[in-house]
């Protein structure tokens, strides 16, 4: 028996239904490579899987080693300072994309029935992926991340209700220390991939029982409606993105490295103290009102987000015909970029 045919009768492919797989038809629209963003967060969540093992080998989840574990990656370690700041490019970039990615879904409004689901799923794995960042930035242990995690569990522990308990949870007690070092480490390396993974397998396979929204333009009322193969066509225009985009992540990475700040102290209170970009809009929000306010006003914010195919539905359904959906989008854009800016520029 030759390898050929033993490796046929141990591992079967179904051709057929291989081939019925990459003849899915996609829309024109998509061979322009700025209508094809939703593949960009997944490369960048892969990228982060291959770094993150990588780090994994040298990081240390101890408040007494954790600082000196990232120090000794940054700075001792072959390559140590190349793959940390892949891995925080790579996060950067998959959080950059994913909210492009949103806007334009809103703005097409390819969130409608029957995909009100997916565009829910999707916002789940927004939020996950921002978890995903604060929990990695978190791990460093420096000053900016010991006092972000301060923030981060005061801001939780203003929640109605359950604020309490959900702070204690993620601090594994009253204080920061130990326990919630090792339940952030927990939560970045072992349980929020795994309900990332779950999450884009919910959505794309979505995605594959609806199929990708067709999108019409001015213009294209009397134009043939037009598709091409997933398999070759598609796959290698997204090969190309990836080719570019990793190229783009080495580059920021080789000019821009990630550096390493000082070593947390919990008697030494930072003067200014700055989360990650991706935060801005929030954090400024949170200066500006209370502590419940604070609160409330993104948990509204993303209750809208969330369940908006229905209010969208609700809002045509009253007054049809005068794309309220547009200003709101606009409107939140708008105020989004104003508080994000305030807080980049502001103190």
């Amino acid at each position: 028996m030759g390898f050929s045919t033993w490796f046929k009768e141990s591992f079967p492919v179904d051709t057929e239904a291989l081939i019925k797989l990459t003849a899915e038809p996609i829309p024109n629209h998509l061979k322009r490579w700025w209508w094809a963003l939703g593949g960009t967060p997944l490369y960048m969540f892969v990228v982060q899987i291959i770094t993150g093992i990588m780090l994994i080998f040298y990081y240390v989840p101890d408040t007494d080693k954790a600082y000196d574990s990232i120090a000794y990656i940054t700075y001792t370690a072959d390559y140590g300072w190349l793959i940390r700041s892949i891995h925080r490019w790579s996060s950067n970039i998959m959080i950059a994309s994913l909210l492009l990615h949103m806007i334009r879904v809103f703005f097409t409004r390819s969130y409608k029935p029957p995909r009100d689901i997916n565009w829910m799923f999707g916002v789940v794995l927004f939020l996950l992926t921002l978890m995903f960042g604060f929990t990695g930035y978190s791990l460093v242990y420096e000053q900016m991340s010991y006092w972000a995690m301060q923030v981060g569990t005061g801001i939780a522990g203003a929640t109605p209700f359950i604020g309490e308990w959900i702070a204690d949870f993620m601090r594994g007690g009253s204080d920061i220390g130990q326990n919630t070092l090792t339940r952030f480490y927990l939560f970045h390396v072992v349980l929020l991939p795994i309900l990332i993974a779950m999450a884009v397998g919910v959505h794309v396979y979505l995605i594959r029982a609806h199929g990708v929204t067709e999108l019409k333009f001015k213009g294209d009322e009397n134009v043939e409606k037009k598709t091409f193969p997933l398999w070759p066509d598609h796959i290698f225009t997204e090969l190309i993105m990836v080719s570019i985009i990793m190229v783009v992540l080495v580059v920021l990475s080789l000019l821009f490295p990630v550096h390493l700040g000082d070593r947390a102290d919990p008697n030494v209170t930072p003067l200014h103290i700055k989360p990650e970009w991706y935060f801005f809009a929030v954090f400024r929000w949170l200066k500006i009102t209370n502590l419940t306010v604070g609160v409330l006003g993104p948990m509204v914010f993303l209750g809208i987000l969330f369940f908006w195919p229905y209010i969208d539905k609700f809002f045509e359904k009253i007054s049809p015909g005068r794309e309220i959906w547009f200003w709101v989008g606009v409107l939140g854009m708008l105020l989004i970029n104003a508080f994000t800016i305030w807080e980049t520029f502001g103190h």
